[in-house]
Protein backbone atom coordinates (compact mmCIF):
# COMPACT_ATOMS: atom_id res chain seq x y z
CA UNK A 1 0.00 0.00 0.00
CA UNK A 2 3.04 2.62 0.85
CA UNK A 3 4.36 1.73 -2.49
CA UNK A 4 1.17 2.54 -4.47
CA UNK A 5 0.83 5.66 -2.24
CA UNK A 6 4.01 6.99 -3.08
CA UNK A 7 3.80 5.63 -7.31
CA UNK A 8 0.58 7.90 -7.14
CA UNK A 9 2.87 10.66 -5.47
CA UNK A 10 4.91 10.45 -8.51
CA UNK A 11 2.30 10.43 -10.87
CA UNK A 12 1.04 13.47 -9.25
CA UNK A 13 4.29 15.40 -10.13
CA UNK A 14 4.29 14.06 -13.01
CA UNK A 15 0.95 15.56 -13.84
CA UNK A 16 1.82 19.05 -12.46
CA UNK A 17 1.97 21.56 -14.95
CA UNK A 18 5.16 22.57 -13.65
CA UNK A 19 6.64 19.65 -15.13
CA UNK A 20 4.72 19.52 -18.50
CA UNK A 21 8.18 21.07 -20.15
CA UNK A 22 10.32 18.40 -18.54
CA UNK A 23 8.43 15.71 -19.54
CA UNK A 24 8.20 16.79 -23.32
CA UNK A 25 12.15 16.85 -22.86
CA UNK A 26 11.96 13.84 -21.19
CA UNK A 27 10.29 12.07 -24.20
CA UNK A 28 12.38 14.02 -27.00
CA UNK A 29 15.14 12.71 -25.60
CA UNK A 30 14.56 9.53 -25.25
CA UNK A 31 13.16 9.49 -28.66
CA UNK A 32 17.02 10.85 -29.80
CA UNK A 33 18.32 7.80 -27.81
CA UNK A 34 16.54 5.46 -29.71
CA UNK A 35 17.46 7.19 -32.48
CA UNK A 36 20.78 7.23 -32.14
CA UNK A 37 21.06 3.70 -30.76
CA UNK A 38 19.20 2.46 -34.02
CA UNK A 39 22.16 3.07 -35.88
CA UNK A 40 25.17 3.27 -34.08
CA UNK A 41 27.66 1.55 -35.86
CA UNK A 42 26.24 0.93 -38.80
CA UNK A 43 27.36 3.99 -41.18
CA UNK A 44 29.90 5.72 -41.61
CA UNK A 45 31.03 9.48 -40.82
CA UNK A 46 29.52 11.16 -43.76
CA UNK A 47 25.99 9.52 -43.36
CA UNK A 48 25.28 9.30 -39.77
CA UNK A 49 23.48 12.57 -39.87
CA UNK A 50 21.35 11.98 -42.38
CA UNK A 51 20.42 7.80 -41.34
CA UNK A 52 19.86 9.55 -37.90
CA UNK A 53 17.54 12.36 -38.86
CA UNK A 54 15.45 9.03 -40.42
CA UNK A 55 15.93 7.35 -37.84
CA UNK A 56 14.76 9.22 -35.17
CA UNK A 57 11.33 10.06 -37.39
CA UNK A 58 10.77 6.53 -37.30
CA UNK A 59 10.36 6.30 -33.79
CA UNK A 60 9.33 9.95 -33.60
CA UNK A 61 6.24 9.15 -35.42
CA UNK A 62 4.23 6.17 -33.81
CA UNK A 63 5.05 7.65 -30.22
CA UNK A 64 3.56 11.25 -31.09
CA UNK A 65 0.68 9.90 -32.95
CA UNK A 66 -0.43 7.81 -30.44
CA UNK A 67 -0.10 9.95 -27.63
CA UNK A 68 -1.39 12.79 -29.22
CA UNK A 69 -3.68 11.62 -31.44
CA UNK A 70 -4.98 7.91 -31.31
CA UNK A 71 -5.15 8.51 -27.66
CA UNK A 72 -7.17 11.41 -27.30
CA UNK A 73 -9.35 11.09 -30.69
CA UNK A 74 -10.21 6.79 -29.63
CA UNK A 75 -8.79 5.37 -26.63
CA UNK A 76 -10.49 7.97 -24.57
CA UNK A 77 -13.64 7.45 -26.64
CA UNK A 78 -13.34 4.20 -25.66
CA UNK A 79 -12.83 3.56 -29.47
CA UNK A 80 -10.13 0.32 -28.83
CA UNK A 81 -10.86 -1.24 -32.27
CA UNK A 82 -10.29 1.65 -34.30
CA UNK A 83 -7.20 2.12 -31.85
CA UNK A 84 -5.64 -0.77 -32.51
CA UNK A 85 -5.94 -0.70 -36.26
CA UNK A 86 -4.62 2.56 -36.28
CA UNK A 87 -1.78 2.02 -34.16
CA UNK A 88 -0.81 -0.62 -36.24
CA UNK A 89 -1.18 0.66 -39.29
CA UNK A 90 1.02 3.74 -37.74
CA UNK A 91 3.50 1.11 -36.84
CA UNK A 92 3.73 -0.11 -40.03
CA UNK A 93 4.10 2.75 -42.12
CA UNK A 94 6.98 3.79 -39.65
CA UNK A 95 8.97 1.01 -40.32
CA UNK A 96 8.13 1.09 -44.35
CA UNK A 97 9.22 4.76 -43.98
CA UNK A 98 12.49 3.26 -42.13
CA UNK A 99 13.60 1.04 -44.66
CA UNK A 100 12.61 3.49 -47.10
CA UNK A 101 15.14 5.98 -46.06
CA UNK A 102 17.98 3.99 -44.22
CA UNK A 103 18.15 1.10 -46.87
CA UNK A 104 19.22 3.18 -50.20
CA UNK A 105 21.67 5.43 -47.05
CA UNK A 106 23.52 2.02 -45.77
CA UNK A 107 23.88 1.13 -49.18
CA UNK A 108 26.26 4.15 -49.88
CA UNK A 109 27.13 5.11 -45.95
CA UNK A 110 26.78 2.07 -44.33
CA UNK A 111 30.26 0.48 -42.69
CA UNK A 112 29.08 -3.29 -43.29
CA UNK A 113 26.13 -5.54 -44.56
CA UNK A 114 22.42 -4.45 -43.35
CA UNK A 115 21.39 -7.36 -41.26
CA UNK A 116 20.12 -8.43 -37.63
CA UNK A 117 22.02 -8.15 -34.65
CA UNK A 118 22.78 -11.86 -34.93
CA UNK A 119 24.25 -11.53 -38.46
CA UNK A 120 21.48 -12.50 -40.81
CA UNK A 121 21.07 -10.69 -43.83
CA UNK A 122 17.56 -8.49 -43.76
CA UNK A 123 14.64 -10.50 -44.31
CA UNK A 124 10.91 -10.96 -43.37
CA UNK A 125 12.31 -11.60 -39.44
CA UNK A 126 14.32 -8.74 -39.35
CA UNK A 127 11.34 -6.69 -40.79
CA UNK A 128 8.82 -8.24 -38.04
CA UNK A 129 11.44 -7.90 -35.38
CA UNK A 130 11.70 -4.29 -36.49
CA UNK A 131 7.80 -4.06 -36.32
CA UNK A 132 7.67 -5.68 -32.71
CA UNK A 133 10.21 -3.55 -31.09
CA UNK A 134 8.79 -0.74 -32.80
CA UNK A 135 5.26 -1.64 -31.41
CA UNK A 136 6.76 -2.17 -27.77
CA UNK A 137 8.36 1.15 -27.55
CA UNK A 138 5.21 2.89 -28.56
CA UNK A 139 2.74 1.08 -26.38
CA UNK A 140 5.55 1.97 -23.82
CA UNK A 141 5.20 5.83 -24.05
CA UNK A 142 1.50 5.43 -24.57
CA UNK A 143 1.31 3.85 -21.66
CA UNK A 144 3.33 6.20 -19.46
CA UNK A 145 1.29 8.89 -21.05
CA UNK A 146 -2.09 7.12 -20.59
CA UNK A 147 -0.81 6.88 -16.28
CA UNK A 148 -0.22 10.66 -16.28
CA UNK A 149 -3.96 11.35 -17.73
CA UNK A 150 -5.19 9.00 -15.23
CA UNK A 151 -3.61 11.09 -12.17
CA UNK A 152 -4.31 14.34 -14.27
CA UNK A 153 -7.83 13.04 -14.15
CA UNK A 154 -8.25 11.25 -10.53
CA UNK A 155 -7.29 14.90 -8.96
CA UNK A 156 -9.58 16.74 -11.29
CA UNK A 157 -12.23 14.95 -9.68
CA UNK A 158 -10.99 14.58 -6.24
CA UNK A 159 -11.04 18.55 -6.21
CA UNK A 160 -14.32 18.55 -8.03
CA UNK A 161 -15.25 16.13 -5.10
CA UNK A 162 -13.84 18.60 -2.07
CA UNK A 163 -15.18 21.66 -3.66
CA UNK A 164 -18.73 20.19 -3.50
CA UNK A 165 -18.26 18.55 -0.29
CA UNK A 166 -16.99 21.85 1.23
CA UNK A 167 -19.96 23.64 -0.80
CA UNK A 168 -22.62 21.29 0.32
CA UNK A 169 -21.02 21.00 3.92
CA UNK A 170 -21.49 24.79 4.27
CA UNK A 171 -24.95 25.02 3.49
CA UNK A 172 -25.66 22.59 6.24
CA UNK A 173 -23.79 24.58 8.79
CA UNK A 174 -25.66 27.70 7.29
CA UNK A 175 -28.78 25.32 7.70
CA UNK A 176 -28.07 24.53 11.14
CA UNK A 177 -26.91 27.99 12.48
CA UNK A 178 -29.71 30.55 12.02
CA UNK A 179 -31.88 27.28 13.21
CA UNK A 180 -30.69 27.94 16.34
CA UNK A 181 -29.77 31.57 16.61
CA UNK A 182 -33.59 31.75 15.98
CA UNK A 183 -34.60 29.93 18.85
CA UNK A 184 -32.15 31.69 21.56
CA UNK A 185 -33.60 35.00 20.31
CA UNK A 186 -37.02 33.75 20.85
CA UNK A 187 -36.07 32.83 24.37
CA UNK A 188 -34.71 36.30 25.26
CA UNK A 189 -37.76 37.80 23.77
CA UNK A 190 -39.94 35.83 26.14
CA UNK A 191 -37.60 36.75 29.43
CA UNK A 192 -37.23 40.59 28.32
CA UNK A 193 -40.95 40.59 29.04
CA UNK A 194 -41.31 38.44 31.99
CA UNK A 195 -38.33 39.21 34.18
CA UNK A 196 -35.67 42.09 33.77
CA UNK A 197 -32.97 40.13 35.77
CA UNK A 198 -33.57 37.12 34.34
CA UNK A 199 -33.34 38.63 31.10
CA UNK A 200 -29.93 40.20 31.87
CA UNK A 201 -28.66 36.98 32.39
CA UNK A 202 -29.94 34.87 29.26
CA UNK A 203 -28.61 38.21 26.95
CA UNK A 204 -25.40 37.47 29.09
CA UNK A 205 -25.38 34.00 28.11
CA UNK A 206 -26.93 35.11 24.39
CA UNK A 207 -23.84 37.06 24.14
CA UNK A 208 -21.24 34.15 24.59
CA UNK A 209 -23.26 31.81 22.50
CA UNK A 210 -23.41 34.65 19.38
CA UNK A 211 -19.42 34.98 19.90
CA UNK A 212 -19.17 31.08 19.93
CA UNK A 213 -21.69 31.37 16.86
CA UNK A 214 -19.79 33.68 14.84
CA UNK A 215 -16.41 33.71 16.01
CA UNK A 216 -15.27 29.62 16.67
CA UNK A 217 -17.94 27.77 14.59
CA UNK A 218 -16.07 29.64 11.34
CA UNK A 219 -13.41 26.92 11.70
CA UNK A 220 -12.67 24.00 10.35
CA UNK A 221 -12.37 22.54 14.01
CA UNK A 222 -12.43 23.79 17.50
CA UNK A 223 -11.68 22.26 20.38
CA UNK A 224 -13.92 19.58 22.38
CA UNK A 225 -13.93 21.59 25.53
CA UNK A 226 -14.98 24.46 23.76
CA UNK A 227 -17.68 22.81 21.96
CA UNK A 228 -19.08 21.17 25.02
CA UNK A 229 -18.74 24.64 27.15
CA UNK A 230 -21.05 26.31 24.45
CA UNK A 231 -23.14 23.78 25.18
CA UNK A 232 -23.20 23.98 28.74
CA UNK A 233 -24.19 27.66 28.02
CA UNK A 234 -27.13 26.51 25.72
CA UNK A 235 -28.08 24.36 28.79
CA UNK A 236 -27.74 27.35 31.27
CA UNK A 237 -29.84 29.54 29.32
CA UNK A 238 -32.16 26.82 28.98
CA UNK A 239 -32.30 26.39 32.46
CA UNK A 240 -33.18 30.37 33.47
CA UNK A 241 -35.82 30.15 31.56
CA UNK A 242 -37.53 27.14 32.60
CA UNK A 243 -38.64 26.48 36.13
CA UNK A 244 -38.57 22.30 35.82
CA UNK A 245 -35.46 21.82 34.07
CA UNK A 246 -31.83 20.03 35.56
CA UNK A 247 -29.04 19.21 33.14
CA UNK A 248 -25.75 17.59 33.70
CA UNK A 249 -22.48 17.31 31.43
CA UNK A 250 -20.10 14.28 32.12
CA UNK A 251 -16.83 13.74 30.94
CA UNK A 252 -14.21 10.88 30.82
CA UNK A 253 -10.75 10.41 29.51
CA UNK A 254 -8.56 13.18 28.00
CA UNK A 255 -10.06 16.03 26.07
CA UNK A 256 -7.49 18.44 26.12
CA UNK A 257 -6.26 17.87 23.13
CA UNK A 258 -9.33 16.56 20.86
CA UNK A 259 -10.90 18.30 17.98
CA UNK A 260 -13.82 18.32 16.83
CA UNK A 261 -16.32 20.25 13.96
CA UNK A 262 -17.68 23.29 15.57
CA UNK A 263 -21.75 22.63 16.30
CA UNK A 264 -21.47 18.95 15.81
CA UNK A 265 -23.32 18.15 18.84
CA UNK A 266 -25.82 21.01 19.16
CA UNK A 267 -28.13 19.70 17.04
CA UNK A 268 -28.81 16.68 19.69
CA UNK A 269 -29.18 18.37 22.59
CA UNK A 270 -31.23 21.46 20.64
CA UNK A 271 -33.67 18.73 20.09
CA UNK A 272 -33.54 17.02 23.25
CA UNK A 273 -34.45 20.45 24.83
CA UNK A 274 -36.94 21.00 22.33
CA UNK A 275 -38.83 17.75 22.80
CA UNK A 276 -39.57 17.76 26.54
CA UNK A 277 -40.99 21.00 27.17
CA UNK A 278 -42.59 19.44 30.76
CA UNK A 279 -43.99 22.35 32.36
CA UNK A 280 -45.27 19.82 35.26
CA UNK A 281 -43.14 17.49 35.69
CA UNK A 282 -39.06 17.92 36.23
CA UNK A 283 -37.45 17.63 32.87
CA UNK A 284 -33.71 16.81 32.13
CA UNK A 285 -30.93 16.46 29.88
CA UNK A 286 -28.28 14.36 30.59
CA UNK A 287 -24.63 14.56 27.97
CA UNK A 288 -21.80 12.15 28.32
CA UNK A 289 -18.41 12.80 26.63
CA UNK A 290 -15.90 9.76 26.86
CA UNK A 291 -12.30 9.60 25.21
CA UNK A 292 -10.78 5.95 24.98
CA UNK A 293 -8.90 4.48 22.18
CA UNK A 294 -9.13 6.96 19.79
CA UNK A 295 -12.65 7.15 19.96
CA UNK A 296 -14.95 9.93 21.08
CA UNK A 297 -18.49 8.58 22.84
CA UNK A 298 -21.25 10.81 23.06
CA UNK A 299 -24.64 10.13 24.47
CA UNK A 300 -27.45 12.42 24.88
CA UNK A 301 -30.64 11.39 27.00
CA UNK A 302 -33.59 13.32 27.56
CA UNK A 303 -36.87 13.02 29.33
CA UNK A 304 -39.97 12.78 27.29
CA UNK A 305 -43.36 14.25 28.52
CA UNK A 306 -46.35 12.05 29.58
CA UNK A 307 -47.84 13.73 26.69
CA UNK A 308 -45.65 14.37 23.36
CA UNK A 309 -44.82 17.47 22.13
CA UNK A 310 -46.36 18.52 18.53
CA UNK A 311 -43.74 17.99 16.21
CA UNK A 312 -43.23 21.72 14.49
CA UNK A 313 -42.14 21.81 10.12
CA UNK A 314 -38.89 23.53 9.41
CA UNK A 315 -36.91 21.49 12.09
CA UNK A 316 -33.41 20.19 11.44
CA UNK A 317 -34.31 16.86 10.70
CA UNK A 318 -32.30 13.85 11.48
CA UNK A 319 -31.64 13.27 8.16
CA UNK A 320 -29.73 16.35 7.54
CA UNK A 321 -27.64 15.46 10.91
CA UNK A 322 -26.54 12.19 8.97
CA UNK A 323 -25.52 13.91 6.08
CA UNK A 324 -23.23 16.04 8.15
CA UNK A 325 -21.95 13.54 9.78
CA UNK A 326 -21.22 11.67 6.18
CA UNK A 327 -18.99 14.63 5.02
CA UNK A 328 -17.31 15.03 7.84
CA UNK A 329 -16.81 11.22 9.06
CA UNK A 330 -17.69 9.43 6.05
CA UNK A 331 -17.60 5.30 7.56
CA UNK A 332 -15.81 6.99 10.81
CA UNK A 333 -18.95 7.04 12.82
CA UNK A 334 -22.04 5.31 14.25
CA UNK A 335 -25.46 6.68 15.44
CA UNK A 336 -27.50 5.21 17.23
CA UNK A 337 -31.39 6.39 18.10
CA UNK A 338 -32.95 4.46 21.10
CA UNK A 339 -36.57 6.30 21.25
CA UNK A 340 -38.03 4.67 24.57
CA UNK A 341 -41.34 5.02 26.49
CA UNK A 342 -39.81 7.69 29.21
CA UNK A 343 -36.21 8.86 27.26
CA UNK A 344 -34.69 9.54 24.16
CA UNK A 345 -31.12 8.76 23.76
CA UNK A 346 -28.69 9.53 21.17
CA UNK A 347 -25.01 7.68 20.69
CA UNK A 348 -22.56 9.10 18.56
CA UNK A 349 -19.22 6.99 18.48
CA UNK A 350 -16.87 9.00 16.41
CA UNK A 351 -12.76 7.90 15.17
CA UNK A 352 -10.39 10.53 15.76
Amino acid sequence: MKDTWNIYNWGKSLADNRFRLLGHLLLLFLILFLGFQNINGNFNRDGFLYAFVASTLVFALPIYLSIYWLVPRFLNRHQLIHYWILFFVIILLSVLLGLAFLYPLHQHYGSHEFCLQDGRSFSFLSFMHSILILMLIASGCTSFELFRRWIVSGRKIMELEKATKQTELQQLKNQINPHFLFNMLNNANILVKEDAVEASQILEKLDDLLRYQFNDSARKEVFLKADIQFLVDYLELEKVRRDHFEYQVTTEGELDEVCVPPLLFIPFVENAVKHNPDSNNLSYVHLYFTVRDNELLFRCENSKPPVPAVKKEGGIGLVNIRRRLDLLYGPKYVLQIEDKETTYNVNLHLNL
